[in-house]
């Protein structure tokens, strides 16, 4: 029984990051057709990646709106996450699988109803509703990473400061915050990552200045462009890979630290 599903396993995994592992294959390829035999190696892709000035702006607008989410995300999820493992109040259940709900939505229909939304409202499209609809897809990741965090504190440390004289504020930011850090850390990483890489959201909210995703996919119609868009998929990777390596590592600690067992994932 373990040899088939060990096979199937491998199976799905190829399957699952074949595209992923073709993009550097593509990226160094001398030649703009997309296809195999392969011409050559070159780094010329990634050098005209510094000689697009749309590029730029796009990097740039994504990076703003991923920090912002990112920040606006874990904040949330930092009072969300000790409200649920701190305290008990009517209706807790429900609130927390609402806020959660967003894991298990289609992201399209999230964007839909925030555009359909924020049109009746009469407002304009533009960043700051980019940022709405990542904050609202990143902070149940958040909450999941902080729910550990807070779940492993031993709450008699935050007694003890306050019977030492310590005020309920003051203890939460000497105490609690320091030792909950790796957790915070994880999550600003994770939802900046899920800020920057994500689509749909931004493809319907979006105003005049689109994010990187956008932007890319807005390359995708000039086939001769591909390569360069291959170059910068390339970094992506690399990058997101680093920053979710980096989050894993700051969990994990975080994790030792409080004395828990490591499940194996931030979620």
């Amino acid at each position: 029984m373990k040899r088939p599903l060990r096979v199937y396993a491998i199976l799905y995994l190829c399957f699952l990051y074949a595209p992923i592992a073709l993009l550097p294959v593509f990226a160094f390829n001398d030649g703009t057709v997309i296809a195999f035999p392969l011409r050559g190696f070159t780094w010329d892709w990634f050098r005209q990646l510094a000689g697009i000035p749309a590029l730029h702006a796009a990097v740039l607008n994504s990076l703003k709106i991923a920090v912002i989410s990112a920040i606006l995300a874990t904040c949330l999820g930092v009072l969300a996450a000790r409200a649920a493992t701190r305290f008990a109040f009517p209706g807790k259940k429900g609130i927390m699988g609402l806020i959660m709900l967003p894991l298990v939505l289609p992201e399209i229909i999230v964007a839909v109803s925030l555009l359909v939304v924020l049109l009746q409202l009469g407002l304009s499209l533009g960043a700051w509703t980019v940022i709405l609809g990542h904050v609202l897809i990143a902070t149940p990741f958040a909450i999941a990473i902080l729910n550990s965090a807070f779940q492993g504190l031993d709450r008699s440390l935050e007694e003890a400061a306050v019977d030492l004289g310590e005020t309920k504020w003051s203890s939460f930011r000497l105490v609690t915050l320091p030792l909950v850090m790796p957790g915070i850390i994880s999550s600003l990483l994770i939802a900046f990552t899920i800020s920057l890489d994500e689509f749909i959201i931004a493809f319907f909210l979006t105003g005049t200045e689109p994010t990187l995703p956008v932007y890319l996919w807005g390359q995708m119609r000039f086939p001769q462009r591909l390569p360069v868009i291959m170059a910068l998929g390339t970094i992506l990777v690399l990058a997101s890979v680093l920053l979710l390596a980096i989050a894993e590592y700051a969990r994990r600690r975080g994790a030792a630290r409080t004395g828990q067992k490591d499940a194996g994932g931030f979620l």
